[in-house]
């Protein structure tokens, strides 16, 4: 191999390695993907939703999060309903969050699917404690949420759900 030969293909293991790297960093610390496992977000999400989330963002309310689940070895998705340090009640399938009543426009698929007189979600009444956060699946009749594992530290959230980009028909941004 003559020189020229032998400084190209250094380039090309250099230029490798460096996009290997950086394809481990973004990975590892800013966006992962996920594949959603059951039907505890449905409709928002259904069983084999492909999503990325970012590990570098703000939780808000309303937010959907992937976190490392109490007692458990599965990772979670939910919505945040609560912030640090707020009180939220559900009243007869009414959201009011430090007093303030929130239309949650995500169940009212779920909505339908109930007789008249049941409610969707039983009525609560909780305080956030400060670092962590009150969670709950939009499928309220079939979700494993803070109703029933508590509330989620902010040391247990993987990332914030910021794309689907699977099912090719459902592609995009999450609302």
């Amino acid at each position: 191999m003559s020189g020229k030969e032998k400084a190209e293909m250094r380039s090309w293991i250099k230029s490798v390695v460096i996009a290997f790297v950086l394809a481990v960093l973004i990975r590892q610390f800013v966006y992962t993907p996920v594949t959603v496992s059951g039907q505890s977000m449905k409709p928002t999400f259904e069983h084999d939703h492909r999503l990325v989330i970012t590990k570098m963002h703000t939780i808000n309310r309303f937010d959907m999060i992937v976190f490392n689940a109490p007692n458990s070895e599965a990772d979670f998705i939910k919505r945040v309903i609560g912030l640090p340090g707020d009180v939220v009640m559900m009243k007869d399938d009414h959201l009011y969050i430090n007093g303030e009543e929130h239309v949650e426009t995500y169940v009212e698929e779920n909505m339908k699917e109930i007789y008249e007189g049941q409610k969707l979600t039983e009525n609560f009444e909780v305080e956030v404690p400060k670092g962590y956060y009150y969670v709950l699946g939009d499928n309220r009749r079939n979700s494993t949420d803070s109703r029933s594992i508590g509330f989620i530290g902010e040391a247990s959230i993987i990332g914030k759900v910021s794309f689907r980009f699977y099912p090719l028909k459902s592609i995009g941004i999450p609302k």
